[in-house]
Protein backbone atom coordinates (compact mmCIF):
# COMPACT_ATOMS: atom_id res chain seq x y z
CA UNK A 1 0.00 0.00 0.00
CA UNK A 2 1.29 3.49 -0.81
CA UNK A 3 3.03 4.77 2.30
CA UNK A 4 2.84 8.38 1.24
CA UNK A 5 -0.95 8.15 1.41
CA UNK A 6 -1.20 6.32 4.70
CA UNK A 7 1.59 7.61 6.87
CA UNK A 8 0.70 9.19 10.20
CA UNK A 9 -0.81 12.53 9.21
CA UNK A 10 -1.18 15.51 11.53
CA UNK A 11 -4.75 16.78 11.79
CA UNK A 12 -3.73 19.47 9.37
CA UNK A 13 -0.38 20.11 7.74
CA UNK A 14 0.59 23.14 9.74
CA UNK A 15 -0.17 21.58 13.14
CA UNK A 16 3.13 19.98 14.00
CA UNK A 17 5.84 19.49 16.61
CA UNK A 18 9.17 20.04 14.88
CA UNK A 19 11.78 17.23 15.24
CA UNK A 20 11.89 15.09 18.37
CA UNK A 21 11.64 17.88 20.92
CA UNK A 22 9.03 20.57 20.43
CA UNK A 23 8.28 23.53 18.25
CA UNK A 24 8.28 27.07 19.53
CA UNK A 25 6.03 27.89 16.63
CA UNK A 26 3.81 30.32 18.48
CA UNK A 27 4.19 34.03 17.90
CA UNK A 28 4.57 36.58 20.65
CA UNK A 29 2.97 39.94 21.30
CA UNK A 30 5.70 42.56 20.98
CA UNK A 31 6.84 45.46 18.84
CA UNK A 32 8.40 45.05 15.42
CA UNK A 33 12.21 44.82 15.66
CA UNK A 34 15.08 43.64 13.48
CA UNK A 35 14.20 40.12 14.66
CA UNK A 36 10.71 40.29 13.13
CA UNK A 37 9.98 37.89 10.26
CA UNK A 38 6.26 38.64 10.02
CA UNK A 39 3.33 39.99 12.01
CA UNK A 40 -0.27 38.81 12.11
CA UNK A 41 -2.66 41.42 13.50
CA UNK A 42 0.29 42.82 15.42
CA UNK A 43 1.46 39.47 16.78
CA UNK A 44 5.10 38.93 15.89
CA UNK A 45 6.69 35.84 14.33
CA UNK A 46 10.41 36.18 14.95
CA UNK A 47 13.34 35.48 12.65
CA UNK A 48 14.88 33.54 15.52
CA UNK A 49 11.91 31.19 15.52
CA UNK A 50 12.04 30.84 11.75
CA UNK A 51 15.76 30.06 11.75
CA UNK A 52 15.35 27.55 14.57
CA UNK A 53 12.64 25.76 12.59
CA UNK A 54 14.80 25.85 9.45
CA UNK A 55 17.74 24.38 11.34
CA UNK A 56 15.66 21.47 12.57
CA UNK A 57 14.29 20.79 9.08
CA UNK A 58 17.83 20.80 7.67
CA UNK A 59 18.98 18.40 10.38
CA UNK A 60 16.19 15.98 9.54
CA UNK A 61 16.97 16.16 5.82
CA UNK A 62 20.69 15.69 6.47
CA UNK A 63 19.84 12.61 8.53
CA UNK A 64 18.12 11.25 5.41
CA UNK A 65 21.23 11.97 3.36
CA UNK A 66 19.69 14.95 1.57
CA UNK A 67 21.68 18.09 0.88
CA UNK A 68 19.63 21.00 -0.45
CA UNK A 69 20.72 23.80 -2.75
CA UNK A 70 20.43 27.43 -1.71
CA UNK A 71 17.42 27.76 -4.02
CA UNK A 72 15.68 24.80 -2.39
CA UNK A 73 16.44 26.12 1.10
CA UNK A 74 15.03 29.53 0.19
CA UNK A 75 11.82 27.89 -1.08
CA UNK A 76 11.46 25.83 2.11
CA UNK A 77 12.04 28.93 4.25
CA UNK A 78 9.36 30.83 2.33
CA UNK A 79 6.87 27.96 2.76
CA UNK A 80 7.78 27.61 6.43
CA UNK A 81 7.10 31.27 7.15
CA UNK A 82 3.76 30.96 5.37
CA UNK A 83 2.85 27.94 7.49
CA UNK A 84 3.71 29.84 10.70
CA UNK A 85 1.50 32.72 9.56
CA UNK A 86 -1.33 30.30 8.75
CA UNK A 87 -0.98 28.65 12.12
CA UNK A 88 -1.18 32.00 13.88
CA UNK A 89 -4.29 32.93 11.87
CA UNK A 90 -6.03 29.74 12.98
CA UNK A 91 -4.91 30.21 16.58
CA UNK A 92 -6.27 33.74 16.67
CA UNK A 93 -9.56 32.48 15.26
CA UNK A 94 -9.71 29.83 17.99
CA UNK A 95 -9.23 32.55 20.60
CA UNK A 96 -12.08 34.54 19.07
CA UNK A 97 -14.27 31.46 19.57
CA UNK A 98 -13.15 31.22 23.21
CA UNK A 99 -11.66 27.76 22.69
CA UNK A 100 -9.89 26.57 25.82
CA UNK A 101 -7.85 23.48 26.63
CA UNK A 102 -8.50 21.25 29.63
CA UNK A 103 -5.78 21.69 32.22
CA UNK A 104 -5.75 17.93 32.86
CA UNK A 105 -4.93 17.31 29.20
CA UNK A 106 -2.23 19.97 29.22
CA UNK A 107 -0.66 18.36 32.30
CA UNK A 108 -0.86 14.90 30.73
CA UNK A 109 0.78 16.10 27.51
CA UNK A 110 3.51 17.82 29.50
CA UNK A 111 4.27 14.61 31.41
CA UNK A 112 4.27 12.66 28.16
CA UNK A 113 6.84 15.08 26.75
CA UNK A 114 9.08 14.61 29.78
CA UNK A 115 8.97 10.83 29.30
CA UNK A 116 10.91 11.27 26.06
CA UNK A 117 13.97 11.99 28.18
CA UNK A 118 15.87 9.48 30.35
CA UNK A 119 15.37 11.57 33.47
CA UNK A 120 14.70 14.96 35.05
CA UNK A 121 18.32 16.10 34.61
CA UNK A 122 18.29 15.39 30.88
CA UNK A 123 14.95 17.17 30.50
CA UNK A 124 16.25 20.26 32.29
CA UNK A 125 19.41 20.19 30.18
CA UNK A 126 17.26 20.18 27.04
CA UNK A 127 15.35 23.20 28.36
CA UNK A 128 18.61 25.07 28.82
CA UNK A 129 19.85 24.14 25.35
CA UNK A 130 16.59 25.33 23.80
CA UNK A 131 16.60 28.42 26.02
CA UNK A 132 13.01 27.82 27.06
CA UNK A 133 11.26 27.54 30.43
CA UNK A 134 8.76 24.99 31.72
CA UNK A 135 6.13 27.72 31.78
CA UNK A 136 6.73 28.46 28.10
CA UNK A 137 6.48 24.77 27.19
CA UNK A 138 3.19 24.44 29.06
CA UNK A 139 1.92 27.52 27.25
CA UNK A 140 2.84 25.94 23.93
CA UNK A 141 1.12 22.70 24.87
CA UNK A 142 -1.99 24.60 25.91
CA UNK A 143 -2.06 26.43 22.59
CA UNK A 144 -1.49 23.17 20.72
CA UNK A 145 -4.41 21.59 22.56
CA UNK A 146 -6.62 24.59 21.80
CA UNK A 147 -5.81 24.35 18.10
CA UNK A 148 -6.76 20.69 18.10
CA UNK A 149 -10.02 21.42 19.92
CA UNK A 150 -10.78 24.13 17.37
CA UNK A 151 -10.22 21.77 14.43
CA UNK A 152 -12.18 18.97 16.06
CA UNK A 153 -15.11 21.19 16.97
CA UNK A 154 -15.38 23.05 13.67
CA UNK A 155 -14.31 20.40 11.18
CA UNK A 156 -13.44 16.88 12.33
CA UNK A 157 -16.81 16.26 13.96
CA UNK A 158 -18.78 17.70 11.07
CA UNK A 159 -16.94 16.08 8.15
CA UNK A 160 -17.71 12.53 7.10
CA UNK A 161 -16.75 10.23 4.26
CA UNK A 162 -19.28 7.90 2.66
CA UNK A 163 -18.57 4.27 1.80
CA UNK A 164 -19.07 4.95 -1.95
CA UNK A 165 -16.31 7.59 -1.72
CA UNK A 166 -14.01 5.11 -0.01
CA UNK A 167 -14.82 2.38 -2.54
CA UNK A 168 -14.25 4.76 -5.46
CA UNK A 169 -10.83 5.73 -4.12
CA UNK A 170 -9.90 2.06 -3.70
CA UNK A 171 -11.02 1.19 -7.24
CA UNK A 172 -9.30 4.21 -8.82
CA UNK A 173 -5.92 3.72 -7.11
CA UNK A 174 -5.10 0.00 -7.39
CA UNK A 175 -1.32 0.59 -7.32
CA UNK A 176 -1.58 2.01 -3.80
CA UNK A 177 -2.88 -1.29 -2.45
CA UNK A 178 -0.53 -3.78 -4.04
CA UNK A 179 1.29 -6.01 -1.60
CA UNK A 180 4.56 -7.03 -3.28
CA UNK A 181 5.93 -10.54 -3.60
CA UNK A 182 7.59 -11.76 -0.41
CA UNK A 183 9.68 -14.74 0.55
CA UNK A 184 10.38 -16.43 3.86
CA UNK A 185 14.03 -17.45 3.99
CA UNK A 186 16.90 -18.35 6.26
CA UNK A 187 20.64 -18.30 5.77
CA UNK A 188 23.97 -19.49 7.06
CA UNK A 189 26.58 -16.74 7.06
CA UNK A 190 30.35 -16.91 7.37
CA UNK A 191 31.47 -13.31 7.84
CA UNK A 192 34.29 -11.73 5.87
CA UNK A 193 35.59 -8.21 6.32
CA UNK A 194 35.09 -6.22 3.09
CA UNK A 195 38.80 -5.31 3.28
CA UNK A 196 39.91 -8.93 3.69
CA UNK A 197 42.59 -10.26 1.38
CA UNK A 198 42.22 -13.22 -0.97
CA UNK A 199 43.48 -15.82 1.49
CA UNK A 200 41.02 -14.71 4.19
CA UNK A 201 38.15 -14.88 1.72
CA UNK A 202 39.25 -18.32 0.57
CA UNK A 203 39.36 -19.55 4.17
CA UNK A 204 35.83 -18.25 4.88
CA UNK A 205 34.52 -19.82 1.67
CA UNK A 206 36.10 -23.13 2.59
CA UNK A 207 34.30 -23.05 5.97
CA UNK A 208 30.99 -22.63 4.21
CA UNK A 209 31.83 -25.36 1.70
CA UNK A 210 32.30 -27.76 4.63
CA UNK A 211 28.86 -26.76 5.96
CA UNK A 212 27.47 -27.21 2.46
CA UNK A 213 28.78 -30.79 2.46
CA UNK A 214 26.95 -31.45 5.73
CA UNK A 215 23.74 -30.19 4.10
CA UNK A 216 24.29 -32.42 1.10
CA UNK A 217 24.72 -35.34 3.52
CA UNK A 218 21.24 -34.65 4.87
CA UNK A 219 21.89 -32.58 8.00
CA UNK A 220 19.25 -30.03 9.02
CA UNK A 221 19.68 -26.47 7.68
CA UNK A 222 18.33 -24.82 10.85
CA UNK A 223 20.56 -26.87 13.14
CA UNK A 224 23.62 -26.03 11.05
CA UNK A 225 22.68 -22.35 11.01
CA UNK A 226 22.37 -22.34 14.79
CA UNK A 227 25.73 -24.09 15.18
CA UNK A 228 27.80 -22.27 12.56
CA UNK A 229 26.16 -19.11 11.22
CA UNK A 230 27.88 -15.90 12.30
CA UNK A 231 24.91 -13.61 11.79
CA UNK A 232 22.42 -12.43 14.45
CA UNK A 233 19.80 -14.80 13.00
CA UNK A 234 21.79 -17.84 14.15
CA UNK A 235 19.84 -17.86 17.43
CA UNK A 236 16.70 -18.32 15.31
CA UNK A 237 18.19 -21.20 13.30
CA UNK A 238 19.10 -18.70 10.58
CA UNK A 239 15.49 -17.58 10.10
CA UNK A 240 15.14 -14.14 8.46
CA UNK A 241 11.34 -14.14 8.32
CA UNK A 242 9.44 -12.70 5.35
CA UNK A 243 10.98 -9.91 3.27
CA UNK A 244 10.34 -8.24 -0.06
CA UNK A 245 12.56 -6.94 -2.80
CA UNK A 246 14.76 -4.02 -1.82
CA UNK A 247 15.18 -5.15 1.79
CA UNK A 248 18.34 -7.21 1.30
CA UNK A 249 21.58 -6.50 -0.53
CA UNK A 250 21.25 -7.17 -4.26
CA UNK A 251 23.30 -10.40 -4.61
CA UNK A 252 21.43 -11.94 -1.66
CA UNK A 253 18.06 -10.80 -2.99
CA UNK A 254 18.70 -12.07 -6.50
CA UNK A 255 19.74 -15.50 -5.26
CA UNK A 256 16.90 -15.79 -2.74
CA UNK A 257 14.10 -14.79 -5.11
CA UNK A 258 15.38 -17.23 -7.74
CA UNK A 259 14.84 -20.20 -5.38
CA UNK A 260 11.70 -22.28 -4.97
CA UNK A 261 10.40 -23.15 -1.48
CA UNK A 262 12.58 -25.85 0.01
CA UNK A 263 15.57 -25.11 -2.21
CA UNK A 264 19.01 -24.10 -0.94
CA UNK A 265 21.26 -21.79 -2.92
CA UNK A 266 24.85 -22.25 -3.86
CA UNK A 267 27.40 -20.08 -2.07
CA UNK A 268 26.48 -16.39 -2.42
CA UNK A 269 29.01 -13.63 -1.77
CA UNK A 270 27.94 -10.22 -0.43
CA UNK A 271 29.64 -7.39 1.42
CA UNK A 272 28.91 -9.28 4.66
CA UNK A 273 30.61 -12.50 3.65
CA UNK A 274 29.47 -15.84 2.22
CA UNK A 275 25.93 -17.20 2.53
CA UNK A 276 23.89 -20.31 1.97
CA UNK A 277 20.22 -19.36 1.57
CA UNK A 278 17.17 -21.55 2.02
CA UNK A 279 13.70 -20.39 0.97
CA UNK A 280 10.90 -21.68 3.18
CA UNK A 281 7.87 -20.04 1.56
CA UNK A 282 6.86 -17.59 -1.16
CA UNK A 283 3.92 -15.18 -1.23
CA UNK A 284 3.05 -13.78 -4.68
CA UNK A 285 2.11 -10.16 -5.26
CA UNK A 286 -1.44 -9.57 -4.09
CA UNK A 287 -3.94 -6.76 -3.75
CA UNK A 288 -4.93 -5.71 -0.24
CA UNK A 289 -8.59 -6.50 0.32
CA UNK A 290 -10.96 -3.53 0.56
CA UNK A 291 -11.93 -4.37 4.14
CA UNK A 292 -8.24 -4.36 5.16
CA UNK A 293 -7.69 -0.78 4.03
CA UNK A 294 -11.16 0.72 4.30
CA UNK A 295 -10.57 2.56 7.58
CA UNK A 296 -7.23 3.98 6.39
CA UNK A 297 -8.75 5.26 3.17
CA UNK A 298 -11.60 6.83 5.12
CA UNK A 299 -9.11 8.56 7.43
CA UNK A 300 -7.06 9.80 4.48
CA UNK A 301 -10.10 11.19 2.65
CA UNK A 302 -11.44 12.84 5.79
CA UNK A 303 -8.12 14.56 6.45
CA UNK A 304 -8.04 15.73 2.85
CA UNK A 305 -11.45 17.35 3.34
CA UNK A 306 -10.32 18.96 6.58
CA UNK A 307 -7.19 20.38 4.94
CA UNK A 308 -9.27 21.77 2.08
CA UNK A 309 -11.78 23.46 4.38
CA UNK A 310 -9.10 24.91 6.62
CA UNK A 311 -7.28 26.18 3.54
CA UNK A 312 -10.48 27.98 2.54
CA UNK A 313 -10.81 29.39 6.07
CA UNK A 314 -7.24 30.70 5.95
CA UNK A 315 -7.92 32.52 2.68
CA UNK A 316 -11.02 34.13 4.20
CA UNK A 317 -9.12 35.15 7.33
CA UNK A 318 -6.35 36.71 5.26
CA UNK A 319 -8.88 38.99 3.60
CA UNK A 320 -9.71 40.60 6.95
CA UNK A 321 -6.35 40.25 8.67
CA UNK A 322 -3.32 42.51 8.63
CA UNK A 323 -0.40 40.26 7.72
CA UNK A 324 3.01 41.85 7.19
CA UNK A 325 6.20 40.12 6.09
CA UNK A 326 9.62 41.58 6.78
CA UNK A 327 11.82 39.19 4.79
Amino acid sequence: MGRKYFKSWCIVWFLFWVSGLWSTAFAQEKRVTEDTAASVNGTIITKKLLEREMGQIQQRLAGQGRQLTDTELAAIKKDLLESLINRELIYQESRRQNITAKESEVAAAYEELKKRFPGEAEFNQALQLMNISEAEIKKQIRQEQELKVFIDKNYAQAISVSEPEVRAYYDQHPDFFKQPEKIHAGHILIKVDPQADGSQKAEARQQLEQIQQKLDAGEDFGALAKAFSQGPSSSRNGDLGYFGRGQMVKPFEDAAFALKPGEVSGIVETGFGFHLIKVVDKKPETMAAFDQVKSKIEQHLKQDKIRKEIGELIEKLKQKTVVKKYL
